[in-house]
């Protein structure tokens, strides 16, 4: 008797091959570790807060999250333009202070007619004109780990040139701001 050739409603099971589920599972595995590393390393060697206040504007907002890179100065030091979070006075019970690097250890730094001179150079971190010189009205060279540190807007910063914060210790710097989010008009991005 010859068999149907017309249609059929029975299909062929497709076997699956150990080496097919071999290298699905490889890929699954690979991509769950990967996970499991980012996670762990942004656990352990960063942390996320938010900004207080309009000191940083335009850069960054007040509330906007800001992602800051713990490890890196672990291995070097702040550099002039860096935006870092430091504790002011290593004062535990203040909020993050979030504000620009402007002068390094060894730099000399004054403030006349408004404007920021490091090493007698006009600073190119500080464009607009400062109204109270605080400390640096008078030229003083920053010491060994001091960083000289104002806001973006530093007609709202309370900074460095205030006699409260002063110059801040590098052991007071949490560390480097290196992304910032935000859901609303600021977008998300790096911090230049």
């Amino acid at each position: 008797m010859a068999k149907n050739k017309g249609l059929s409603f029975y299909k062929r099971r497709r076997k699956i091959s150990s080496a097919l589920m071999r290298e699905v599972f490889s890929w699954v595995f690979g991509i769950l570790t990967a996970v499991f590393i980012a996670a762990v390393l942004c656990f352990l060697l960063g942390m996320s807060t938010n900004v207080v206040g309009v000191s940083m504007e335009p850069t960054l907002y007040n509330e906007q999250k800001i992602y800051i890179n713990r490890f890196l100065y672990v291995i070097s030091s702040p550099k002039a333009g860096d935006v870092v979070v430091f504790l002011p006075n290593g004062n535990e019970n203040s909020h993050y202070y979030v504000k620009r690097v402007v002068a390094v250890s060894g730099d000399q730094v004054e403030i006349q007619g408004g404007r920021l001179y490091v090493n007698g150079l006009e600073s190119p971190w500080v464009t607009e004109r400062l109204i109270d010189p605080g400390i640096a009205a008078n030229k003083f060279t920053l010491g060994s780990g001091e960083y000289f540190c104002i806001g973006d807007n530093p007609s709202n910063s309370e900074d460095s040139r205030s006699a409260n914060i002063g110059p801040v210790s590098e052991e007071d710097i949490i560390g480097k701001v290196w992304f910032h989010a935000s859901c609303e008009e600021q977008g998300m991005g790096f911090v230049k």
